[in-house]
């Protein structure tokens, strides 16, 4: 979509805007930073729309992600305060305004350059309790909210329908199926799942985590998922020693989540999670490259994601054979 008028967000937001500026943001969505003057003071702000102006079948609602977001935010946990929710008369498509905070966005920065090591030791312990606390929060906070739901099994069964769909025959994915058909246990819904929590979706400062971004993926589940999702190895960004996120092991994450009240970490259910969060990486990579590919969204982002499915074989293999050591 095209960059929105810096009159036009202003009267959205009944302050004057001085500067809108697009930024690199993830596949689905389309980041402006927006320069504002509110009382004669600096508002940074943050207006994200879905790039393609609606969310697609089964995601969830931009405004119903930005309500959850509040609540987070109300709850105590580290996310921007939601400023406006746009609505049909707004001509944006869905979408919400949103807090500016500080710090940086890019993954490979912070987990690599030297001064981001202080957050990088800390970043652990708290990636795992705002995971604790996002998992306590009460099911009924949400009543009203349209969060997907359902059985592993009928998730299992909705992702291998899609990768059907891109007619692709990879015999890896199709053991990865099986794998996890054997395992997949139904459980009822006691989480509220961020469902998109790894590097590349916080908010960093040198002394550790400022803000989790991107809320569009959550759901109610398993809270093992965003552990399972977190320490995938698409997310450590080349530290392949690291496997939660590129900056910690995986035995300090689950030992600090339960120790912030998290419960208990079922290894083996853990590990079922990231083969889980791998594949549907691996089918995300389809997704991405097939809009390119039909010129559904033509987009040089989508189209280099698209190539990364064989990087996903080999996480896939590796774990099969080897497990999450």
């Amino acid at each position: 979509m095209a960059t929105p008028a810096p009159d036009h967000v202003a009267l959205l937001i009944g302050a004057d805007v001085v500067r809108i500026e697009q930024l690199s943001g993830g596949a689905s969505s389309a980041t402006y930073a927006v320069d504002a003057v509110r009382d004669g003071q600096p508002w940074p702000l943050i207006l994200q729309c879905a790039a393609t102006g609606c969310v697609p079948e089964g995601g969830l609602p931009r405004a119903d992600q930005a309500r959850l977001q509040q609540i987070a935010f109300e709850a105590g946990l580290p996310v921007a305060e939601v400023v406006r929710v746009l609505g049909p008369e707004d001509g944006l498509g869905e979408g919400f305004i949103m807090a500016r905070l500080p710090g940086e966005a890019l993954a490979p920065k912070w987990l690599k350059l030297p001064e981001y090591a202080p957050a990088r030791a800390t970043l652990t312990g708290q990636c795992a309790a705002v995971l604790a606390r996002l998992h306590r929060l009460p099911l009924a906070n949400t009543a009203g909210l349209k969060l997907p739901t359902g059985s592993t099994a009928e998730g299992l069964a909705r992702m291998f329908a899609n990768y059907r769909r891109f007619a692709v025959d990879s015999p890896v994915f199709d053991l990865g199926f099986a794998w996890l058909k054997e395992r997949v246990e139904d459980r009822p819904a006691t989480a509220i799942v961020h469902g998109d929590f790894r590097s590349g979706n916080f908010l960093v400062a040198p002394d550790g985590l400022v803000a989790v971004l991107d809320w569009e993926l959550a759901h109610l589940g398993d809270g093992h998922e965003d552990l399972g999702w977190l320490c995938c190895n698409a997310w450590r960004f080349g530290l392949w020693d690291k496997p939660a996120g590129g900056f910690g092991e995986r035995d300090a994450l689950y030992q600090a989540y339960e120790a912030a009240g998290g419960g208990p970490v079922d290894r083996a259910r853990a590990h079922v999670w990231e083969v889980w969060g791998t594949l549907k990486w691996g089918i995300a990579c389809l997704q991405l490259g097939d809009d390119h590919v039909s010129g559904r969204l033509r987009n040089v982002e989508r189209a280099a994601i698209g190539r990364r499915v064989s990087e996903v074989e080999l996480d896939l293999m590796h774990l099969l054979k080897f497990g999450s050591l």
